[in-house]
């Protein structure tokens, strides 16, 4: 649990926060925050942050797209991602066809 930011503060604790996690990668940040519900069920929030330029007034905003697993999912998620993850480690030569509009290929992955 080191990598894990344990929440352990009044302010975040009143929010229902168990665990936070969070990863930068290139131009974006990646937040994984696990929290309770009222019914004190465990759901998981990953939260993509990017930094952008808003050209008409010079100014920065983060613009952040948010999902949210709730427990009776994390199972099924986490297989189709780890299935996902390794399709992709498998076969990094399609990712010069996808770029091509032109090539014609299937992709199956189960």
């Amino acid at each position: 649990m080191d990598e894990f930011e344990h929440i352990e503060n009044e302010r975040n604790r009143d929010k229902n926060e168990v665990l936070s996690k969070s990863i930068r990668a290139g131009k974006r940040t990646y937040f994984f925050d696990l929290k309770t519900s009222k019914n004190n069920e465990f759901y998981l929030t990953i939260t993509e942050s990017k930094r952008r330029y808003n050209e008409s007034d010079g100014t920065f905003f983060y613009e952040k797209h948010k999902l949210f697993l709730v427990e009776e999912d994390l199972e099924s998620f986490h297989a189709e991602l780890g299935k996902m993850i390794e399709f992709i480690q498998n076969n990094p030569h399609l990712t010069e066809q996808s770029q091509n509009k032109d090539s014609d290929y299937k992709i199956d992955y189960e």
